[in-house]
């Protein structure tokens, strides 16, 4: 099978490139994919670079990366229904602790990690629905319903962020997302009652003003280093920060004490590593939104498998307008 591969961690065009290697067989309890579309995340991109702590090396001798992606069954393993077969599915934890992740024209993984792509939704969307949906649904969902809520959403253009404006609003709450001025009507478009300038000198009394002056309930967070102050200021007691990325301070410095007399909930969400029941019911809140139209997953670039190098430098780049997938 064709397979994107790379042996050393370094810049994608250094590292990557297009190979023929042999296509797997589905073991007992798995199934084989014929990948469609496979989704680049800054995650995977992070693991080609060798830049994700306390790695120094490869954890395998030739990785095929890439953790999303869906395509559709084309065989299955012992113990699994042979009625699977020809069944369109989105897959996740691709690539998680495995060599040989979605960036290839099969894949071979546990029948659990196959998920079946609800009828209407297209396999270029669910190529999308892996770590940024599942992300997005636990961030928002994690701590129960959200109806009734206010919920601020921070950096709500981006690819998590705007799934979870969505998913809060389809919820029934009250959304207030941070971003750039440039994205405020996507994220209105996205169900935002309130969109406010991530730039904002005081954006801790614009937050509290956006909600008549009271403290919000629960908050998702893409830059927890950098707004963690905020957050501290603008919380209601017991609410809940569900923290997904901290890119530009990865060392922050808490301030404790508004924390700690607000009983605050800082619940770190690491989609890979989420626990079965909890994944079961992000599952279930995505297809909910899906099948109810209420979630809209824009799709920025499609590249071949030749291009993947231009993939990764797109998603490294950022500001991107949608998820950045290869087709097969």
């Amino acid at each position: 099978m064709k397979a994107v591969i790379y042996r050393a961690f370094g810049a994608a065009k250094d590292v990557l490139s297009v190979e023929e290697i042999a296509t797997p067989a589905p073991g007992p309890g798995e199934v084989l994919v014929r990948v469609a579309f496979s989704g680049v995340n800054p995650s995977d991109v992070k693991a080609r670079a060798g830049s994700r702590p306390g790695v120094t090396k490869p954890p395998f001798p030739e990785i095929a990366p890439h953790s999303d992606g869906a395509g559709v069954i084309e065989a299955v393993g012992a113990g699994v229904d042979p009625a699977r077969v020809g069944e369109r599915v989105w897959l996740w934890n691709g690539q998680w602790q495995r060599a040989l992740g979605t960036c290839a024209e099969f894949i071979a993984l546990p029948e659990a990690q196959a998920v079946r792509l609800p009828e209407a939704v297209s396999l270029e969307v669910g190529a999308v629905l892996g770590i940024p949906g599942l992300t997005a649904a636990q961030c928002v969902f994690g701590g129960g319903d959200v109806a009734g809520k206010t919920v601020l959403i921070s950096g709500g253009a981006g690819t998590v962020g705007h799934l979870a404006v969505q998913l809060a609003s389809w919820g029934g709450a009250t959304v207030i997302a941070t971003g750039s001025p440039k994205d405020f009507d996507k994220m209105r478009k996205a169900g935002a009652a309130q969109v406010l300038d991530y730039h904002s000198e005081n954006l801790a009394a614009d937050i509290l003003a956006a909600n008549g002056g009271m403290p919000v309930d629960a908050a998702v967070e893409v830059e927890f280093g950098t707004n963690i102050a905020v957050l501290a200021e603008v919380m209601a007691p017991n609410g809940r920060v569900a923290i997904y990325g901290s890119a530009k301070d990865m060392a922050p410095t808490i301030p404790f004490g508004p924390i700690l007399f607000k009983a605050l909930t800082l619940d770190v969400v690491l989609i890979y590593i989420l626990p079965e029941a909890e994944r079961a019911a992000a599952i279930a809140r995505l297809h909910g939104a899906l099948d109810e139209g209420a979630l809209e997953v824009p799709v920025g670039q499609v590249f071949a498998p030749e291009d993947a190098a231009k993939a990764h430098e797109a998603v490294e780049a950022g500001g991107r307008d949608g998820a950045v997938l290869i087709a097969f």
